[in-house]
């Protein structure tokens, strides 16, 4: 009999890639392309191609662990697991109040998981403090774009205007090793005649595909978004037109870019002023251009600031809400778009409302039979939240993370896990987070289940099921479901994932991310659909066999292209927000003379959690290492290979040095993926962005050593 091939999603980044699963006699399964699918066209990344590797059952976890009396994890019956977490989190809450519970997300969750765990949280444990790691993803970017446009939305077009625009100016993105299927649009931008402009510290594989690599220093963007602008202005190259008739707050953003001349910002950033002048000439010259930001200009304390002065740019040029143009972010979690949307984010309740707001409280609150006034407030941000572990927060139910390895200052997290009270983790595998926890869950992972993602376009995606999980596996719906029954609330939390996304649709009617007119029906069929995307038009009084004729009631085709008629701002203008260079939190000097700034490898994903455990990307990249300049390497002694000592205030991290003339001078770069003494986050500055509460992983002081043997 022949097996059956099930179109799916990749488990991995905010690009989703189409892909085939299909299950083969000896367990395994078979991942193949899936060409009809636009964003990928079939093409996958390593990671992807390997995906199905972590759904062997030596791999991931395949029964519920308790910590026994000798403090020893040891497998256990669900029965028993489920009672003890329900135990550990109701004891908390009794003796502490609701706020001393914590829960803590991810951004690979569906948006069904995703929509639950906020439900979870704040109707059947009552507490304020929820959050999740996409809050260390684009944060800055979200609250960027709230502030400029009214809304957020990763990309407010299609990938496939990509290759269409004149110039894309791509700040802080190695996408050729982050998603690599993505680069074909830069690619094919090129061959059209497309100029691609990269700034980043490092000549990265993507900055080799660029007509023009700058190179400023770490965290210097916002200076450098600065000086473009300022020359944007001094010569003559602001859309007066569409400044006066579709945006707002000119005045004070023009007199705050004139501050940065462009000689001053040559000597805070590095890069020159022919470079700048040329930047703006190959940005300004074509009827069309974007601007598209990822890690490198949010992952700082001023990423806001910093993300708005290049949007300021594109207001300034006429290159937002116009077809071909535009400022948008590359997303980096699978559903890290749909996991901020739905409620697991501190402040936020479905369809993209505003915890603090009454008529969003009120509306969701109905939606859920419950009394708007029993809600809590906003909580506290991630990094906020796990720094609060073992002291106001004494439990934590954490899903789909391991801040651990991720968080920055992660030894001091790692600390205070340590010193809760009470842990639980639900994981597919056993993660440097799961093995500190005290009850640790087995559960479904991406091909084990049905629901839905939301990737870097805004395009609301449907996961299929594809293979059965082992014995012994449940999905974080039928967690979720049994921790509420056995905490009080028999009620409101169906596993079965097509019901959740029913109630999401509700809950999210008339938000800023209204889901309302999606149905599973329509993901299959369409291949994705774009929020925002209002109600389908009541058929209720129309017969079945009159929804083909013209007269029919139509369905909101959803919405690819944002922004073009207005912005989703009360009187439908963007806003200039001025913003000035500031320094970062933690600048060199004689003790640290050096920048560190931290990324990814295409071998590996976040953490590593799943992909550390696959032997073909471990091939490809077995471990840590330091980048630096061969000046840099020579001063130290240092030779390729060698092992090299990073300390920061925070902690020290050692790896093999990898000498390269692609990185500047008074900067180290390394990989954040692994655990251990090489694990980068150990340095990071968790310094917060006033706005986002983004942390500065993108740089900080450090010094290095050499280390003997």
């Amino acid at each position: 009999m022949q097996s059956t091939v099930t179109p799916t999603h990749c488990p991995y980044c905010a690009l989703q890639c189409g892909m085939n699963l299909t299950p083969a006699p000896d367990g395994t399964v078979e991942v193949s392309e899936r060409a009809d699918f636009p964003v990928n066209r079939g093409a996958l990344c390593g990671k992807g191609r390997t995906s199905a590797a972590v759904l062997a059952s030596n791999v991931r976890l395949t029964s519920p662990l308790v910590r026994d009396q000798g403090g020893t994890l040891v497998p256990a019956s669900w029965d028993e697991a489920l009672e003890r977490i329900a135990a550990g989190l109701g004891r908390t809450r009794a003796e502490h109040g609701p706020d001393a519970v914590g829960v803590f997300g991810g951004g690979g969750l569906t948006n069904e998981k995703a929509y639950t765990l906020g439900k979870f949280a704040r109707v059947v444990l009552g507490t304020s403090q929820i959050d999740y790691n996409g809050r260390f993803c684009m944060s800055s970017a979200a609250a960027a774009g709230i502030k400029a446009f009214g809304l957020d939305r990763g990309l407010p077009f299609p990938l496939e205007d990509i290759p269409k625009s004149g110039c894309v100016i791509l700040v802080g993105s190695n996408l050729a090793e982050t998603m690599p299927p993505s680069l074909r649009f830069f690619t094919e931008l090129k061959e059209n005649g497309g100029t691609l402009i990269v700034i980043d510290p490092r000549r990265t594989k993507t900055a080799e595909q660029a007509d023009l690599h700058l190179a400023p220093r770490p965290g210097t963007d916002l200076a450098l978004a600065l000086g473009l602008l300022h020359l944007v202005i001094a010569e003559g190259r602001v859309d007066e037109e569409y400044v006066r008739e579709r945006t707002a707050g000119w005045e004070d953003a023009r007199a705050a870019a004139m501050a940065h001349w462009p000689e001053y910002v040559e000597r805070i950033t590095g890069v020159s002023v022919p470079q700048l002048r040329e930047t703006v000439r190959l940005f300004c010259e074509p009827e069309s251009a974007m601007v598209l930001t990822a890690r490198g200009p949010e992952q700082q304390s001023k990423g806001t600031d910093t993300v708005g002065a290049w949007i300021n740019l594109c207001l300034a040029t006429g290159r937002a809400g116009r077809p071909l143009s535009g400022y948008g972010c590359l997303t980096g979690q699978g559903n890290g778009q749909g996991g901020r949307e739905h409620g697991q984010k501190a402040d936020q309740l479905p369809g993209y409302r505003k915890l603090d707001d009454p008529a969003a409280r009120a509306h969701v609150a109905e939606v859920w039979g419950v009394d708007p006034d029993s809600l809590p407030g906003p909580g506290r941000s991630a990094y906020e939240l796990l720094d609060a572990l073992g002291t106001d927060i004494r439990s934590l139910l954490l899903m789909a993370s391991n801040p651990v390895v991720s968080a920055p200052r992660a030894a001091h997290i790692e600390e205070r896990i340590r010193s809760l009270d009470f842990l639980a983790v639900c994981d597919v595998v056993l993660s440097e987070t799961a093995a500190l926890a005290d009850v640790v869950l087995p559960v479904t992972q991406w091909a084990e289940e049905t629901g839905t993602t939301t990737n870097l376009e805004g395009r609301v995606l449907l996961r299929r099921r594809a293979v059965t999980p082992p014995d012994g596996i449940r999905s974080d719906l039928e967690v979720l479901h049994e921790l509420a029954a056995r905490l009080g609330v028999e009620k409101g939390f169906p596993t079965d994932p097509e019901e959740v996304f029913e109630e999401l649709r509700r809950a999210s009617a008339g938000g800023a991310a209204d889901y309302s007119g999606i149905t599973y029906r329509r993901l299959a069929e369409e291949n994705g659909v774009f929020w925002p995307c209002p109600a389908e038009v009541e058929t209720a009084d129309v017969r079945a066999d009159a929804l083909d004729d013209e007269e029919a009631p139509a369905v909101h085709p959803g919405t690819p292209r944002l922004f073009l008629d207005r912005f989703a701002t009360p009187d439908g203008r963007a806003r200039f927000v001025p913003v000035s260079h500031r320094a970062i939190a933690e600048e060199p000097d004689d003790e640290y003379p050096v920048l560190l700034t931290t990324g990814r490898v295409v071998a590996q994903y976040q953490s590593g959690a799943q992909t550390r455990r696959v032997a073909e990307l471990n091939a490809a990249a077995p471990g840590p290492f330091v980048e630096l300049h061969p000046r840099l390497a020579a001063r130290l002694g240092a030779a390729e290979g060698d092992p090299v000592a990073v300390v920061s205030r925070r902690g020290r991290a050692v790896a093999p040095a990898r000498i390269t003339n692609a990185i500047r001078p008074d900067t180290v770069f390394m990989p954040f993926h692994w655990p251990g003494e090489g694990r980068a986050n150990t340095l990071t500055n968790p310094a917060l962005d006033p706005t986002s509460r983004m942390p500065e992983f993108k740089a900080c002081a450090v010094r290095l050593e050499a280390v003997e043997g």
